[in-house]
């Protein structure tokens, strides 16, 4: 039974540790197209929303755009991003940041901080989700 009081927090640590990793590698494949200084004309293709939730759960939407844009070696490259304003529309110019190589990296997002303060906060609370797990764990052995 005491094995339960371990395996638990060691879970939530492993679910924790892997919400870091996607968010510092988001982070990081923005600030490299952010970094690199390739820019592109691109349009806007498409606009839609997305819907999560219902039922008893608050619905929650987010809006997500396709942009194409042609690279610099020029070949045509197509992405999805979610999250960008509202102001832009179908048929739309808009600037397009992006790194080249194999896989395109692009963002047509306005801003360049927001990646780096989500990243942070993210990586804040996981710490303190780690250290509170570990104090569990710790504790409990001493207890024992």
């Amino acid at each position: 039974m005491d094995a339960f009081f371990y395996i638990i927090p060691a879970q939530i640590m492993a679910v924790a540790l892997l919400a870091a990793y996607v968010v510092v590698r988001r982070w990081l494949r923005m600030r490299s197209a952010w970094r690199s200084g390739l820019t592109a004309e691109g349009r806007c293709l498409r606009v839609f929303a997305t819907a999560h939730g219902g039922g008893d759960a608050r619905v929650r939407t987010s809006l997500r755009h396709v942009y194409e844009f042609r690279a610099r070696d020029g070949r045509v490259v197509r992405f999805e991003e979610e999250g960008g304003p509202g102001t832009i529309l179908e048929g739309d110019i808009v600037t397009v940041h992006y790194a080249d190589g194999p896989d395109v990296v692009a963002t047509a997002r306005p801003g360049r901080g927001g990646h780096g303060c989500a990243a942070c906060s993210v990586l804040a609370l996981v710490g303190v989700v780690m250290l509170v797990c570990v104090v569990f764990m710790v504790t409990l052995a001493a207890m024992s």
